[in-house]
């Protein structure tokens, strides 16, 4: 059909010109769905229980010391991420960004090194440190020395510094319990996350919506967490998961204690 015969209303100039203009942002939208941006997918990892076992191996080996046979769980949780050098297109992304058992996060705050290589091996070193840390607050609460009682952490692959607390109280479990005879957990399967220094300092860790997801789905009725992640872990959170913010390995103790014995119980 000619343009002579064509309405006057797409003939015109400016409506060919729209036209063209959409015609190109169409285009622009249809290859950047496909390009590659610099965006990692998370989504809820693995769990393991820190006074049981992960990938046949038992996770705390402790020497030099009485060790208890405990009940319940200290179930320290992950989040996966898709590999360092892959990168989600924008139709995935968005994708992910509607779905609440996937996250988007910049690539560089997931991989900071940007090499795979590099990543491995810096969250390898960030796991031993928690490991090491773990142990020293733990015999530090229990006032025990670290030259008499040795703890033998095994993980696996798992990296990065964010079991610290879990590792942590799994060894106050094995080695005292509550003090008076019993477990810390009550029986109860209890999940958390959060870095730890040897003082028994808690800290952030980030990923925790994705955290409480792992936790819910692998049977945890209660998550510890840092207090300043109270706001994150808010989002989406599981049905019938109640989240209990410390900010020390001594207040895990006892908001523990509290959840036992009907006690006033920190919460979001």
């Amino acid at each position: 059909m000619s343009d002579s015969k064509l309405p006057k209303a797409l003939t015109a100039p400016r409506t060919r010109a729209l036209a063209l203009c959409g015609a190109l942002v169409a285009a622009l939208f249809g290859v950047a769905a496909f390009v590659p941006l610099p965006y990692t997918l998370t989504w809820p990892g693995v769990t393991a229980d820190t006074l049981g076992s992960y990938q046949d191996r038992p996770v705390l080996t402790v020497t030099g010391a009485p060790v208890r046979n405990t009940r319940g769980q200290l179930r320290m949780v992950t989040i996966s991420a898709t590999n360092p050098g892959e990168r989600a297109a924008l139709w995935r992304s968005l994708q992910a960004w509607f779905d609440q058992e996937e996250a988007v996060r910049p690539t560089d705050t997931v991989y900071p090194q940007g090499d795979p290589d590099k990543a491995e091996e810096v969250t390898a070193q960030q796991m031993a440190q928690s490991q090491d840390s773990a142990t020293a607050a733990a015999l530090s609460y229990l006032h025990l020395s670290p030259d008499q009682v040795k703890v033998k952490v095994d993980l696996g692959d798992i990296g990065g510094p964010s079991a610290g607390q879990m590792l942590a109280l799994g060894i106050v479990d094995k080695l005292a319990g509550d003090g008076k005879g019993g477990d810390l957990t009550g029986g109860l399967t209890v999940a958390g996350t959060g870095t730890i220094d040897d003082q028994g300092t808690i800290g952030a860790v980030g990923g925790v919506p994705l955290k409480t997801q792992a936790a819910a789905r692998d049977g945890a009725t209660v998550f510890l967490l840092p207090k300043d992640e109270c706001a994150d872990a808010k989002v989406n959170t599981p049905d019938g998961l109640r989240l209990v913010p410390v900010g020390t390995l001594a207040e895990a103790v006892s908001a523990l204690d509290a959840l036992r014995t009907g006690g006033t119980v920190p919460g979001c």
